[in-house]
Order: structure tokens, then sequence, then C-alpha cells
């Protein structure tokens, strides 16, 4: 008989991350093959705009959210309950409650953290005191290594897995099957990708400071950013910021592309570069959509991306808000195509070992297989 386990966890809608993820293990054929999976959507939001408000209508949405999961594992008496709740702030207060109604009523309990924030709230002593009572009794899975000092003051070593996310390879065959570019590596202007929303702390301002000292230093490229417009920046803030640093004809906003029209993007791309800050990055699936596509990935070194990028062979790593670094790691690439290509093949060759969707499910069935 399987061994039943209550996945708590978040799915679309709406789309970010940590739902597609959830969406991965909730379809997984490896996963529903070895275990009961019984599936509960921990969100209270309807879409991205509403994630972290507050209201009467999120308040009724999570009791009868709590209801749910306290009438199905009454029912299902799972032999694990799998959750994965935020790190900080409003909502480690709601899922605080989730999981300690949970250990109460007698279940093993794992927790995925797809966020990061422990550390910058555990000297509050209200939060201090509520991790101490959250993480007592409980396994926990990072997606990296380096995201273990986040909860270090709160869980040993012995009680953590790794896990790092993996996404489906249907954009491989696309990549695949793409058309050759018929121009000389001589005559081809090497264009430069960011795929990302346009919001500050992704990067887009630091990328476009980066850009200006590329073009002064007389370097050829087109730098193409595909990404949806925000509050913080829209598409004429953009242009503002492209003309103000002279860069028109040299980076072109496409707003946000979907499936064969943003893998065109990355097929033809020479380099990826995302200099995010963003507080809660973790594991940004965009850099494996990155090495997939064979693309030299430029990041930074915050959370979990040391674990994904091998710097100086996968591609580079730079400091946070160094858009001088930044354009030197880029120039290194725009004036070496062998280097492009040899830090490509590596990246492709690492997302093979370690970030394909069929690796993530392998992994994730093993740890949960050794928590049941």
């Amino acid at each position: 008989m399987k061994q039943k386990i209550l996945f708590i966890m978040h799915m679309p809608p709406p789309v970010h991350g940590a739902a597609m993820v959830g969406q991965y293990i909730h379809d997984s054929k490896l996963i529903n093959e070895k275990f009961e999976g019984h599936y509960i959507n921990l969100t209270t939001a309807k879409n991205l705009q509403d994630i972290g408000k507050v209201g009467f209508r999120k308040f009724v949405d999570f009791v009868k959210l709590l209801r749910r999961i306290r009438k199905s594992l009454k029912t299902i008496n799972p032999e694990l309950v799998y959750v994965t709740p935020n790190a900080c702030g409003g909502a480690f207060y709601k899922d605080y409650i989730v999981v300690q109604m949970i250990k109460r009523m007698g279940y093993q309990v794992v927790v995925h953290y797809h966020n990061k924030g422990v550390a910058t709230h555990q000297d509050k002593w209200f939060d201090d005191a509520l991790y101490k009572r959250f993480f007592k009794d409980i396994k926990v899975i990072l997606l990296s290594e380096c995201l273990y000092n986040d909860v270090k003051k709160y869980v040993k070593r012995d009680d953590v897995f790794v896990c790092g996310n993996g996404i489906p390879s249907a954009a491989i065959e696309s990549f695949v099957s793409a058309p050759i570019d018929a121009a000389s590596p001589e005559d081809k202007i090497p264009h430069i990708l960011f795929l990302s929303n346009l919001l500050i702390s992704k990067g887009v301002v630091v990328l476009l400071d980066s850009l200006k000292v590329l073009k002064e230093k007389g370097c050829r490229f087109v730098c193409d950013f595909v990404g949806g417009e925000t509050v913080e920046m829209d598409a004429a803030m953009f242009q503002a910021e492209v003309a103000k640093r002279e860069l028109e004809g040299m980076v072109v906003y496409h707003g946000r592309k979907y499936g064969n029209d943003k893998e065109a993007f990355l097929n033809a791309a020479d380099m990826f570069v995302f200099p995010t800050f963003y507080h809660n990055e973790c594991f940004p699936l965009v850099l494996l959509e990155a090495m997939q596509h064979h693309l030299p990935c430029v990041s930074t070194t915050e959370g979990g991306i040391p674990g994904i990028i091998d710097d100086g062979k996968t591609g580079f790593l730079v400091p946070k808000h160094d858009a001088e670094t930044l354009a030197e790691k880029i120039q290194t690439l725009l004036s070496d195509a062998d280097l492009r290509q040899r830090m490509g093949e590596a990246g492709r060759e690492k997302f093979e070992k370690e970030f394909t969707l069929e690796v993530f499910e392998k992994r994730m069935a093993e740890i949960l297989r050794e928590n049941v």
C-alpha cells in the first residue's frame, strides 16, 4: 500500500516560481506512482498583485483553508504533510498557524522553502519566539546549500535536505530544432538577453548603467529586455531610462512573451544577464531556462544563485549593484565567442545533470521517502 502524503503548497493561479514547482509536483507521474498524494492549494491570493495584501476576503479564505486542512488530515490520516511556507512577514504568521495546527494534530511535517528571510527577522523577539516553535520537530527542504545560513539558527544541518528546482525539457526540443543563424560569428552582433519583469530589484537599471559603460567603450551589442511592465517601471519609463543613457537602437524592450515567442529570444541570445538583488530571490528558474539553451549566464550572489552558476565555468557572478564589474564581465563575453560557447556548453551539461524536471522529481521522491 502506498504511503499517504498531504501536499499543502502553492499552485497556480497566480503563476510564479513556487506555484509552478507545486504544479510540477502535483502532475509528477513518478511522485504519484510512489505515494498516494492529496493536494491543497495554500495560496489565498487571486493574482500576483494580490500577493502580500491583507483584507477581509483573505481572512475568510484563510479560515476556510484551515477547516479544509483539518478535515483532510482527519479523513486521509497521512504519514507525512508537506508544506511550502513563507519565511517572514505577515505570510509567515499565516503559515505558522497552519504548521502548528498540523503538528498539534500529531502529524509529521516537512517544509519546503522557495523564499528566504528568516535570518533578517530572527533578531526580532516576537519572530524569534515563533521561529523556535515553528522549526521544532520538523524537517526542512532548501533549494540550495547556499541558503542554509538563512535557517541555521533554528535547524540542525542533519534536518535539512537540498533539492534544487528543475524545469520541463520541452524547450530543449525548440533549441535543437531552431534554425542556425546564417551570419558568421564575425558579422553577427551579439545579443544580450534580460528576461524578467521590469522591477528595479531585478537589476534593470543596473544593467542599463552597465550597457552605457559598454557603449562608451565601443562595444557592439543588442540587449533585448523581455518581461512585463510593473508599477515601478512601465514601457514609457523604461524608454526614458534608455534615452537618458543614449542607448536607443542598442536596447530594445519587447514586452511580456510566452511559449514559442519567449523561446525565440532564448534561441537568438548569445548570453543571459540577470543582475538581481531582489530580497526574496532564491533559485530563479529563468537561469535554468538560459542554461538549458546553452547560454552563459551573468548574475549576482543573491540567494541560491551561486549554487546554479559556477563562476568562471558556466558564467560569471558579480556583486550586487555593481554596474562596473557587470560591464567588465559582459565585455569579456562580448569579445570572446569561443568563451561564450564553452560556458554555454558547460551550463547545458550542468542543467542536464542537476536541473531537469526528471532530476528534480527523483530527488524530491527520495527526500519524501526518507521522511514518511
